[in-house]
């Protein structure tokens, strides 16, 4: 399924939910495709894994019209290279401060003449799209995804939403928390006001304000506030937390 849907999604202002991959492997990712996120967060920059472990998972994904979005592990032109070679739709950079990193991020995410980003989609090979039709729509699809992590980048962040090419701005509440003061408390009184001030600050910009939030409550409280690119929770910790409370359950009866 080429293009995907979500650049579209995100610019008409329509809400984008996903959630995050837990485990790299076929079989995984084929249960979290199954629950229609609108994209799939695979993470390369706290797992212990590459894009070299990903396989078929970002085209299994692209074929359900779910868009992969893969975390890498700095602002660098060839991770950001290979996570859309494998088949990343959107690509999430961690910890962007500033206008100039931001630019940077774009130039490394796209190809001539909107960046320098090398030409090789490996992963139309797999998918059997045509390899020249993507190259020359790619920069249409691409979504980048920079992350708002630090008091500097939330101070930066006027400037940042300027940078052309820039679709998201991700505000990440725990690196926040460390940056602010509040190290592990992401629902300190600190991190709540960046919180609530980045949707009414991007308002009236062309880029999309996202989160994470780990239940369905802190979702909608910050569709509220006005993001509108969130991941919610981990298939994962949800189930085992449902498991957990079956067993004292059980137990207790």
């Amino acid at each position: 399924m080429y293009p995907s849907p979500l650049k579209k999604k995100i610019q008409s202002g329509d809400l984008a939910l996903g959630t995050i991959l837990p485990g790299f492997a076929p079989h995984i990712a084929g249960i979290i495709i199954s629950t229609n996120p609108d994209f799939m967060w695979i993470d390369t920059e706290h797992s212990p894994y590459g894009t070299e472990s990903l396989d078929v998972i970002p085209v299994m994904a692209r074929n359900k019209g779910v868009a992969p979005m893969i975390r890498v592990a700095w602002n660098d032109p060839t991770l950001i290279k290979k996570a859309y070679d494998a088949g990343a739709v959107a690509v999430m950079v961690p910890q962007v401060d500033s206008a100039e990193e931001a630019a940077r991020a774009v130039e490394y995410a796209k190809y001539p003449p909107d960046g320098n980003r090398g030409l090789t989609p490996t992963w139309t090979r797999v998918a059997g799209e045509d390899f020249n039709e993507v190259i020359r729509t790619a920069n249409e699809e691409t979504v980048v995804v920079l992350q708002v992590e630090s008091r500097q980048a939330f101070d930066n962040l006027e400037e940042m939403a300027k940078v052309p090419g820039v679709d998201v701005l991700f505000v990440g509440p725990l690196d926040l928390s460390a940056s602010v003061g509040t190290i592990t408390d992401t629902n300190s009184k600190e991190v709540r006001e960046i919180l609530e001030e980045v949707p009414r600050m991007l308002k009236d910009t062309p880029v999309t304000p996202g989160t994470t939030c780990p239940t369905q409550a802190d979702a909608q409280e910050k569709i509220d506030w006005g993001y509108r690119y969130v991941s919610v929770g981990s298939a994962l910790n949800i189930g085992a937390q449902v498991v957990k409370d079956s067993f004292q359950a059980l137990r207790d009866a």
